[in-house]
């Protein structure tokens, strides 16, 4: 099932997808994320971990997105192990895309795990 969950996706989540993963290796971080604006432009970050500041990846990826002037969120996705997406990652999306903003959550081999709203 999570594979064919996979194979239905459209082109640019699967792409979001593949931008997360690389960013989770690229970083040797525990999550990687990628959000698309609503001019389609990306935005992909890693976990952020310093003394100072503690942020997920998925919180970045806004953090990054809302820096770069976008005013809104058409949609987002994180790789993690975790087996949901936390809420204080949906309330990120929230803030800048809507209730409905779709947050794919896939699994480190880039099977999509869940679909859900940031709502």
């Amino acid at each position: 099932m999570l594979a064919r969950m996979t194979e239905t996706l459209d082109p640019e989540d699967r792409k979001l997808i593949t931008l997360a993963r690389s960013a989770r290796a690229r970083n040797a971080v525990p999550e990687g994320a990628a959000v698309r604006d609503e001019t389609g432009r990306t935005y992909v970050a890693g976990t952020v971990a310093l003394d100072s500041l503690a942020l997920s990846a998925l919180q970045t990826a806004v953090a990054m997105a809302v820096a770069s002037g976008a005013k809104s969120l058409e949609a987002a996705a994180v790789v993690s192990g975790a087996g949901s997406a936390a809420a204080a990652d949906r309330a990120a999306v929230r803030d800048l895309g809507g209730p409905a903003t779709p947050v794919l959550l896939a699994a480190p081999d880039g099977s999509v795990v869940a679909v859900v709203t940031a709502g």
